[in-house]
């Protein structure tokens, strides 16, 4: 055998799994293409085509590298409470950008979703509505074909013959790195076929243009985030002074994004054991005067101010009615004493699901 052809021989056995067309990367259906951890899982045949069924886990496509580009492939699921995503720019099992169909809420405003993992945690409770999430009626047991035109911070989702992309996700929150790809299924399972992926440094987008809203006024910004802390040793503190975890704190600063939500997941590594973190930040008042503090957080938090506690509640899924997502907007206020001087506002917040974060503003109690 010459050194040529056990050169090439190498090659393609180094690139068995794909089959190249001008640029475009065809993913095999085979198992040894796929790193797979899931409960069930098969490579089958589904509907005529080379597929994947997963169901309570993911499968991340060996040696595949995505930025910026065109993602396509095939979907199809049953009717019933199910998520069938897709991860990119997947840097671990803990760190990626993902897009899933719900298919329990085929026709709803939330039927299908685009949200941030950071650390582990996903973020769709704070990244929802328009520019996150969109409705579609679903075709259950059918194969359904998904297009994602990914730019940098952006993106477009196109269904099936779609000329005109049904969702645009405007703004990406993970830094646009190259990472892998890989598919993922919550609760019921879901078959994958057919998927392609191309790098292109600047795909076409036509989703439209957006413009960065004026922010509110007194919309708070700046914070410094603890360490993490078990959220249960905080039962019973109504005084932070009393609190040796707070008055020993190792802090980092953090600032909101645009739209004043502060993503603790970027800054805070959630565990098992340990799930909460302090928020604070600094409000000056050129006299003593009562505020209202407008905010939302998820899921749940304690609220002090000048060490005194001013508020506790929760803001999980479905903890206000069964439909009800935990989503975080303005929906909760409380009335403040502010000393002249500097005055310390804390938010001690912990995560259980779908999303770690908070938003807050002051209001004059005028403008009610």
């Amino acid at each position: 055998m010459t050194r040529s052809l056990l050169k090439s021989i190498c090659l393609l056995l180094l690139f068995h799994n794909f089959i190249f067309s001008q640029g475009k990367i065809n993913a095999s259906f085979s198992e040894d293409s796929w790193d797979v951890k899931a409960e069930n899982f098969a490579f089958t045949t589904y509907k005529g085509k080379p597929s994947l069924y997963l169901e309570k886990g993911a499968a991340i496509l060996k040696d595949a590298t995505f930025k910026n580009g065109i993602i396509t492939y095939d979907v199809s699921f049953n009717q019933g409470r199910k998520f069938a995503m897709i991860q990119f720019r997947h840097r671990d099992s803990k760190n990626y950008e993902e897009f899933y169909l719900r298919a329990h809420q085929s026709g709803n405003p939330d039927a299908m979703q685009y949200t941030p993992v950071f650390n582990g945690v996903s973020g769709w409770q704070l990244y929802h509505g328009k520019g996150y999430s969109a409705s579609y009626n679903y075709n259950f047991k059918e194969w359904m074909h998904v297009k994602l035109v990914i730019q940098n911070n952006k993106m477009d989702v196109f269904l099936n013959d779609m000329s005109q992309p049904i969702l645009h996700v405007h703004d990406l929150k993970r830094d646009p790195i190259t990472g892998g790809i890989g598919f993922y299924s919550l609760l019921g399972g879901a078959y994958y076929a057919n998927l392609t992926y191309q790098e292109i440094e600047q795909p076409a987008l036509i989703g439209g243009s957006f413009t960065i809203p004026e922010l509110e006024k007194d919309v708070l910004l700046d914070w410094e985030v603890s360490k993490v802390f078990d959220k249960k040793d905080l039962k019973g503190v109504v005084n932070l002074r009393n609190y040796q975890g707070y008055t020993h704190a190792n802090w980092n600063a953090a600032a909101a994004e645009y739209d004043g939500k502060l993503n603790l997941a970027k800054v805070a590594v959630k565990t098992k054991e340990k799930n909460g973190v302090f928020a604070k930040t600094t409000i000056h008042a050129k006299k003593q005067q009562m505020k209202k503090l407008s905010f939302g957080f998820s899921d749940d938090v304690v609220i002090y101010v000048n060490n005194k506690i001013v508020y506790s509640g929760h803001n999980r899924f479905r903890s206000r009615d069964y439909r009800y997502l935990g989503t975080v907007g303005y929906f909760d206020s409380v009335y403040i004493q502010l000393k002249k001087g500097e005055n310390e506002v804390v938010f001690a917040v912990s995560e259980k699901m779908g999303g770690w974060g908070l938003k807050a503003k002051l209001t004059a109690i005028e403008s009610d």
